[in-house]
């Protein structure tokens, strides 16, 4: 299942010095970056990328449970720093087997408006 997920760092994470700066780069963002660079060459990460204009990540992810998708999120160095809204993604196929049903049954519907009529 894929499911697309957005990291962003909230506000009271964010380094307030140039030490923590530079910490917070070499220890969080740099090895988080290379995670994900290394789960999208393992087809984990199917598409995604920082965000422009903010510290956040944004990312399709291939996971096979929840569990999984939990294991993922949660082994990025930058996790606990941010906030995180993760949303289950289906196929357009998937969608049109879920739609076809209603709207067959709404021209019957009609169709029997009509017919009665």
């Amino acid at each position: 299942m894929q499911y697309l997920v957005q990291m962003k760092l909230v506000a009271q994470s964010r380094p307030t010095t140039p030490e923590e700066g530079i910490a917070f780069v070499e220890q969080v963002i740099f090895p988080s970056l290379e995670m994900c660079k290394k789960m999208q060459e393992e087809k984990k990460i199917l598409a995604g990328g920082p965000i422009s204009g903010t510290i956040g990540i944004a990312m399709i992810v291939n996971a096979n449970s929840a569990l999984e998708l939990d294991g993922i999120i949660e082994g990025l160095p930058i996790w606990p720093r941010t906030d995180v809204s993760v949303t289950p993604l289906t196929t357009f196929e998937d969608r049109a087997k879920a739609i076809r049903p209603r709207l067959e049954q709404r021209k019957r519907r009609v169709l029997a408006v009509w017919t009665d009529s």
